[in-house]
């Protein structure tokens, strides 16, 4: 504590200080848990009983999931959590039935990474993080429900995670019904022939395997050999959404590669429509809503087939099928699966020699390229180089409407993550194919006509000529010509002529992939899945969940090696021979069988996919969640039609990680009937960021900010100059301030006040510790105008207070309790500091009605404090529940205000009125008024411009 605070205790023993703020505080808080002040009732029972209760609206306010760091917190993690607890206060004092908990997200790498440096269990270094923490916001006054808190690695709880899985994967997209159903009544169709096999067979005559490979390219999560994403640094995979924009890890910042694995998937693009459309019932911020509607890409085009001789079609996906006529060679991604079958043995005679790099043959070209294209990241192949690289393979393919042979290329510049990984390459209206032709001396054909003077004679562009007001040129076989048309109307024409022919057809694609569901590591969510000794995959009962973690001795993914077809990553769950190799009775009328267990475990993402439905029904052991509880909390209504929750607060960084994957599964138990709601998160908002200054020394190397001195605007630090740049808050950078110190110093309300006055919440600010003081002050003066500092006694007395008191106190109400309901907690303050301020100026005690209505109104921001004075004012019951102070509206309009008067830009008089008068009173006054009347001095009037309340112009004939 300071010196000045520890002098103004020995003057004034009852002083509002740092160390009566801890007193308090504790105080409160332990009674606050023994009583249960923030539990929130559930429909079933609770409300019931309770008719007063019952007709109250339900407000569900959610913190995004924090993950239980070793660091513990500083003062920037906690913004958020104090925002919600501030509104869910005054939702409650506004006649609100309020739910507000927090849990922790407790799978993940970072305690594995520790684990496997040190060999501490990550449940060990988990669960003490947890404590840490929940220690560290217990002593902010966050009023959560405790009793619904939980982490997502207690067993009570990833056993549903599983449970959630099974009905992912026991199920399938009906386009026709457009939503999920159960897998049973896709077999039911396939055994009846309703529904045909994919090679037309009867499903009896099918085996089990092919049986299983029929139902897993129907299934919502199913496993495939497909290209992904490996991160060696990780030791395992990543899903798309896991990949930064320079094609590094997303945690970790970890070099990531393509790898070809067997994985886990769940088929989200089979809602990519749903995913878009629905996001615009979402009270969400448009820049979240275009993060996802752009991750999820959704383009209208054509599907066009390209045969190959011997090797079937190669399909693209193309949104320029109007310039078909101007493919001259084709592109497949090196990992496309084709690449094998169409390459040759030999070059074909008068293979160009720029195409074969060098190589003797089609098939070792193919097997360099690739090994090169592996790697890099996607960012690299997708990066604007000079130089374009590729190898042809030795194939042809025939376009459709010229009948040519176009050679088929293989190159890093096309990713098998959109379209179908093929592409036409019209090179001279696209700059990457124009580059490319030129480099591999590939012709040219121009099919829209350039708007400028160039010609049509590409070999003399400098570049490729991209434009949809063009028209067609070029572009006639003998059963159809698109020259003269515009862009739209060629591609409705070209379109119509693919589908008759059967060689293609309009379709819509999406940049959205499967989501990966695969890591290769041990602290996650174990798959609840078992292989028979086909390979066959096989859920487990319910009765058998939860699955849980098996010990291992070591907690290390051991990587491998991308390049050799041979190599498998092995995870620490395949070390543990005993739990892996199982013999089973999953009741399915086979009897006990041998099987094997599934070794990944499941991504950090999935216990946070559905955790705000654990939140309704925390103990429920018998169902997902209780229908009525659901339907209750998050169900549809008036102004939410897919229902969720009313407020979910967290960072913006999450738009296309968690907030994607906990739409879907939302939506796919709604489908199939478990929850009424169809979203997770009706409303969301981002809060802002808490800066801080970092300071680095002459080698770049981050400085203890705390021991940096500033001489002029230079700064010190053992006196070497270092820089100093705005940042972050974290341990690496060594300018974390944790909420303990600020707690300890001026006590956990003065750090909620400081955290919202520092500006609007959506905005990042930084942090300045020396600030903090004048919130601290704020209390001070607070408590001194209720509770003399010398005897401890309260000083309010009982009588009217005076006019001027009344508008302050009713304008304060007004104003702050619109600002509480608006989450601008910075103005809120900032007029409760003002209200404070009179009320300090005024002579003698305050009126008990006014000091009441002070503490409510500070209540949502500084409960302790409030708490404290609102017992002391005499009350009984805790000043949680109490009603926020409702604002007379007779006191909050201003008695008179002042209006100006101009006679030719010039003011000439100041009127005295009334903030309701209208304009015509207004300008009848100002006409009248003397001053006016002597200046304009019997002169016509032209012109009288009335801005009633404050201004009247008057413009002289």
């Amino acid at each position: 504590m300071s010196e000045t605070n520890s002098a103004a205790e020995t003057v004034a023993p009852h002083r509002y200080t740092a160390a009566m703020a801890a007193d308090i505080e504790a105080r409160w808080q332990d009674f606050w848990d023994a009583e249960g002040t923030y539990e929130a009732p559930n429909p079933s029972g609770d409300l019931a009983g309770n008719p007063e209760l019952a007709a109250k609206p339900k407000k569900f306010i959610m913190d995004m999931f924090p993950y239980p760091s070793g660091a513990g917190l500083h003062v920037g993690h906690p913004l958020g959590y104090i925002a919600t607890d501030v509104f869910a206060r005054h939702q409650r004092m506004t006649g609100h039935n309020v739910l507000h908990t927090l849990g922790f997200d407790a799978f993940g790498l970072p305690a594995e990474q520790y684990a496997v440096q040190t060999g501490t269990h990550p449940r060990v270094s988990t669960e003490a993080n947890i404590e840490n923490m929940t220690a560290q916001l217990r002593r902010l006054g966050l009023g959560h429900d405790k009793r619904r808190s939980f982490a997502t690695i207690e067993s009570e709880y990833y056993k549903w995670t599983q449970w959630i899985f099974l009905r992912i994967f026991n199920s399938w997209y009906d386009t026709e019904a457009d939503r999920a159903r159960p897998i049973d009544e896709l077999v039911a169709q396939f055994e009846s022939g309703s529904r045909p096999t994919p090679d037309g067979r009867d499903w009896s005559a099918l085996s089990a395997v092919e049986r299983a490979d029929v139902l897993s390219g129907y299934r919502l999560a199913y496993a495939s050999d497909a290209p992904v994403n490996w991160s060696p640094g990780l030791g395992t995979v990543l899903a798309n959404e896991e990949v930064t924009a320079d094609g590094r890890s997303e945690r970790g910042n970890f070099p990531v590669f393509k790898a070809k694995l067997r994985q886990w998937n769940m088929r989200i693009t089979a809602y990519a429509d749903r995913l878009l459309n629905d996001l615009d019932g979402l009270d969400w911020p448009e820049a979240i809503k275009l993060q996802q509607r752009n991750w999820i890409g959704r383009s209208e085009g054509a599907r066009v087939d390209f045969p190959v001789d011997g090797a079937g079609d190669i399909t693209v996906f193309t949104t320029r099928q109007d310039t078909l006529f101007g493919a001259t060679y084709m592109v497949l991604a090196p990992e496309h699966e084709l690449v094998e079958r169409i390459t040759p043995a030999a070059w074909p005679e008068g293979t160009h020699a720029v195409w074969t790099g060098g190589h003797a043959s089609p098939a070792e070209a193919v097997t360099a390229y690739r090994k090169l294209a592996a790697a890099k990241s996607e960012v690299e192949r997708q990066a604007e180089a000079k130089d374009k690289t590729g190898v042809f393979t030795g194939a042809y393919a025939t376009n459709p409407v010229s009948g040519e042979k176009v050679p088929v290329f293989i190159a890093d510049y096309v990713l098998m993550g959109y379209g179908t990984g093929a592409i036409m390459a019209v090179p001279a209206h696209d700059a990457r194919d124009f580059a490319f032709a030129r480099a591999f001396e590939l012709p040219m054909r121009c099919v829209v006509q350039p708007s400028d003077d160039r010609g049509t004679d590409p070999s003399a562009w400098d570049d490729a000529f991209s434009s949809y007001e063009a028209k067609l040129v070029n572009s006639a076989n003998d059963e159809i010509s698109l020259n003269g048309l515009g862009v739209a109307d060629a591609k409705a024409k070209i379109t119509e002529w693919l589908k008759e022919r059967g060689v293609g057809e309009g379709t819509v694609n999406f940049r959205l992939r499967d989501w990966l569901f695969s890591r290769q590591r041990y602290w996650g969510e174990p798959f609840p899945i078992v292989y028979d000794e086909d390979g066959i995959a096989h859920p487990l009962p319910e009765s058998m969940l939860p699955l849980e973690l098996p010990e291992v001795d070591d907690y290390s993914p051991r990587t491998f090696d991308p390049e050799d077809a041979d190599t498998q990553p092995e995870t620490p769950l395949s070390r543990n021979a005993d739990w892996v190799n199982v013999t089973l009775d999953l009741g399915d009328g086979n009897g006990p069988r041998k099987y094997r267990r599934e070794t990944n475990t499941m991504p950090n993402w999935a216990g946070s996919c559905w955790y705000e439905l654990r939140y309704l029904d925390p103990y429920n052991d018998e169902k997902l969640v209780d229908p009525a509880i659901e339907q209750y909390w998050m169900g549809p209504r008036e102004g939410q039609p897919t229902g969720g929750v009313d407020l979910y607060v967290g960072g913006a960084e999450h738009a296309v990680l968690h907030l994607l994957y906990a739409r879907f599964w939302s939506k796919v138990l709604h489908d199939l009937g478990h929850i009424s709601s169809a979203e997770p998160f009706h409303k969301l908002y981002n809060q802002g960021m808490i800066q801080a200054f970092v300071y680095r020394d002459s080698r770049g190397i981050a400085v203890p900010a705390a021991e940096v001195e500033e001489r002029d605007g230079t700064f010190y630090y053992q006196g070497e100059k270092v820089s100093r740049v705005l940042g972050k808050m974290g341990k690496s950078l060594k300018n974390a301030v944790t909420p303990d110190e600020i707690c300890a110093e001026y006590g956990a309300d003065t750090l909620r006040l400081y955290e919202m006055a520092m500006g609007p919440l959506d905005v990042s600010r930084p942090w300045d510790t020396r600030a903090v003081v004048g919130q601290y002050r704020l209390l001070q003066r607070l408590w001194r105008n209720v509770v003399d500092e010398e005897t401890g006694e309260v000083t309010v007395i009982d009588s009217e207070p005076g006019e001027e008191t009344l508008r302050a106190l009713h304008k304060a109400i007004d104003g702050a309790g619109q600002d509480m309901a608006g989450m601008r907690f910075n103005t809120a303050i900032a007029k409760v500091t003002e209200l404070n301020n009179h009320l300090t100026k005024a002579d003698g005690p305050l009126s008990r009605s006014v000091a009441e209505s002070l503490v409510l109104l500070v209540a949502p921001l500084a409960p302790h404090i409030a708490e404290e004075l609102w017992h002391r004012l005499g009350h009984t019951e805790s000043v949680v529940h109490q009603d926020f102070p409702v604002a007379d509206p007779a006191y909050v309009v201003d008695e008179a205000v002042t209006c100006v008067v101009q006679v030719k830009g010039k003011v000439k008089a100041r009127l005295e009125i009334s903030p309701s008068i209208t304009d015509e009173e207004l300008e009848a006054l100002a006409l009248a008024d003397p001053a006016v009347v002597a200046a304009l001095g019997g002169a016509g009037i032209r012109k009288v411009i009335v801005r009633a309340p404050k201004l009247v112009n008057i413009v002289p004939a």
